[in-house]
């Protein structure tokens, strides 16, 4: 049973705390030293061609975000990939410098950075260290299992280097937390993964269902709706697997890791469970305004959905407010908000509010790829979770566990 008093602490949902809107930036574009078999990135057909932001884009980047929220008391970046690191750490070093030129006396710089970890060595782990980077790092299981899909471009294992990095993170004292892709091949292995984090000292977890889908040339295919009958791709896991995966972890991290180890999705039912926003897009009643930024300025609606027809404009050519503000926008905000008859009368809607918009395919039972799987653990962890979400009924939400 939990200790008394246990309760989930928000860590991973710092980005959303008090931002106006949250930018996940592309440093390096596709650019990436692994070529996993699954990345959605790397697999879209006119997926942007490798290259790193321009020091003018960058500055453009930051003087325009920072711009476009002048009440904001926390100003959030979030750099992925790709692999950002590839960037190079004094491109990093020339973005510090840009956001505190444009800060606003009035307002805290918070940046977060997901990595595969092979090229984090002790010089970037201080970086993070001294410069409060949340740091993600992604990692699929011990290596029997990571090393099956994430491999370098001459199909060389990658574990062992993954391993260095965090321990790197580790030694310097980074904040990090670890991003596991749930797919066909550790699904079934819900036990084995979080155990094995667990002992390797991650204390903040997030278990990331892949769901993707292919086009008839092999290419990954768009979001719906223009490409809702493509079939998934060999690596989806199936339609039940993810909640299966999330019950193992639940039983687990109840019976041994309440209060200690925290995990997304089980703070994210706490917080449905006690009338609380989401703190993840999946989850919230409309698509956010988490925008994503490309090495060449073009700007995205969302991280998932940049191809063509989603596209709100360039940095250095148009405002981001405006963009923010335009029509293209609010229609994909409220795309969410128009479900399948399913969603409505079902018992858990308030939880799951329909899911992604990118998993909702034609001819789906239920409308959504992964409502059996959210039913599953929905179904299985309510009642245990009811004290927890008293508690969290009677605070301050969303709580953050390392501030």
């Amino acid at each position: 049973m939990p200790p008394a008093g246990a309760r989930p602490g928000r860590h991973y949902n710092r980005f959303m705390m008090h931002a106006a809107f949250p930018v996940m930036v592309k440093p390096v574009s596709a650019a990436c030293n692994l070529q996993c078999r699954y990345c959605y990135y790397l697999g879209r057909p006119d997926g942007a061609s490798p290259r790193r932001m321009s020091r003018e884009t960058l500055e453009a980047l930051i003087r325009e975000v920072i711009a476009a929220q002048p009440e904001a008391r926390e100003i959030h970046f979030a750099w992925q990939g790709g692999e950002p690191t590839l960037a190079g750490i004094d491109f990093f070093r020339e973005a510090l410098a840009l956001q505190n030129r444009y800060r606003p006396s009035h307002a805290r710089i918070v940046n977060a950075l997901q990595t595969n970890g092979t090229l984090v060595d002790a010089e970037w782990a201080r970086f993070f260290a001294e410069h409060d980077f949340l740091v993600g790092i992604s990692i699929d299981g011990p290596a029997a299992l990571h090393d099956r899909l994430r491999r370098d471009h001459d199909g060389r294992a990658t574990h062992a280097k993954v391993m260095r990095g965090l321990e790197a993170l580790q030694r310097a004292g980074t904040q990090f937390n670890s991003l596991t892709a749930v797919h066909k091949l550790n699904c079934r292995s819900g036990h084995a993964v979080y155990r094995y984090l667990r002992r390797l000292g991650v204390r903040h977890m997030q278990f990331i269902p892949l769901v993707e889908r292919q086009d008839a040339q092999g290419f990954l295919a768009a979001p719906p709706p223009g490409t809702a009958h493509a079939p998934v791709a060999p690596s989806t896991a199936p339609r039940d697997a993810y909640g299966e995966f999330l019950c193992a972890v639940f039983d687990d991290w109840l019976a041994n890791d309440a209060g200690t180890i925290f995990v997304q999705a089980i703070e994210e039912y706490v917080a449905a469970l006690a009338g609380k926003p989401a703190g993840l897009c999946t989850f919230a009643a409309r698509c956010s305004s988490a925008l994503m930024a490309e090495a060449n300025g073009d700007l995205y609606s969302c991280d998932h959905y940049a191809f063509p027809a989603y596209r709100l404009g360039t940095l250095g050519q148009d405002r981001v407010e405006a963009m923010l503000q335009s029509e293209r926008h609010r229609a994909f905000v409220e795309r969410k908000g128009r479900l399948p008859d399913e969603c409505r009368p079902c018992e858990f809607f308030t939880a799951c509010r329909g899911g992604c918009p990118k998993h909702r395919f034609i001819g789906v039972p239920g409308g959504n790829y992964l409502c059996p799987s959210y039913r599953r653990f929905f179904s299985h962890a309510a009642r245990a979770l009811a004290p927890f979400a008293a508690v969290a009924a009677l605070e301050e939400w969303p709580r953050c566990s390392v501030s």
